[in-house]
């Protein structure tokens, strides 16, 4: 819980809107920054370290666990965020919260307005194939609040694709890349621009692209010196790294 909440929360026991062991009840997750559940501690103190709250890997969480970690953060005046959501869980959160956005392509819900738009963030696809990964880091950067642009199909093996989109990628304060196969791309638009490019290999590939490795390789031992690699798959962690950069070059 962060100090304005608990602000409220005493402003409503004084002004009769909170009885007293309610509040005592949800006073020690005022004091901690954590609020428990049944399956999880709350971390309501993220947002005041790292700038951003909690965000919720889904995967091997019930549907009532995910509900009530929003709850939770929803309460404390936080926006929420899933990722690796299934159907169940959406389903739950949505009867929950019925302003709920969600992406099903990208596996991510999100709950509360997102903060004053800052920084441009473009996110690009080798192929049409690596759009799930590429969403992901798009919902992660709505709710960061960046103004983003979604560039698709433009991997190597058709050359004359990138540089017709040129203008949208040098407006950029950072950009995305989500390419799987032999992950060439990200090197490719690292020569064009003049921001960091964050490389997403994803698993997209026959059997020697051994699930992600062959283009994870290939993106570390990238020769374009503003291109960093995250995980395989890891749309979410490209988004919130690229969502940064943006937003502090923004500032």
């Amino acid at each position: 819980m962060t100090s304005s909440t608990l602000e409220s929360l005493l402003a409503d026991v004084a002004g009769g809107r909170i009885a007293v062991p309610e509040a005592l009840a949800q006073l020690p997750s005022a004091v901690s920054g954590s609020a428990l559940t049944a399956e999880a501690t709350v971390d309501l103190d993220r947002a005041r370290r790292c700038g951003f709250p909690e965000v919720v890997f889904a995967q091997g969480k019930t549907a009532a666990a995910v509900v009530e970690i929003f709850e939770r953060q929803h309460a404390s005046g936080q926006r929420c965020f899933a990722t690796r959501v299934s159907d169940e869980q959406a389903a739950a959160v949505r009867v929950r919260f019925p302003e709920v956005l969600e992406n099903p392509v990208a596996r991510t819900v999100r709950v509360g307005a997102p903060p004053d738009i800052q920084g441009t963030v473009v996110v690009v696809t080798a192929g049409t194939s690596d759009r799930p990964v590429a969403e992901e880091a798009l919902e992660t950067l709505h709710w960061m609040g960046c103004e983003t642009d979604l560039v698709v199909d433009v991997g190597v093996a058709g050359p004359h694709r990138l540089p017709a989109q040129l203008k949208r990628l040098e407006r950029a304060d950072a950009i995305v890349v989500a390419a799987g196969m032999e992950g060439a791309l990200p090197s490719v638009v690292g020569g064009w621009v003049a921001c960091p490019v964050i490389a997403v290999p994803t698993s997209v590939g026959y059997g020697a692209s051994f699930g992600g490795l062959a283009a994870l390789l290939g993106m570390l031992n990238s020769c374009a010196s503003n291109v960093t690699v995250v995980n395989i798959d890891a749309g979410f962690k490209a988004g919130y790294v690229a969502g940064m950069i943006a937003r502090g070059r923004a500032t």
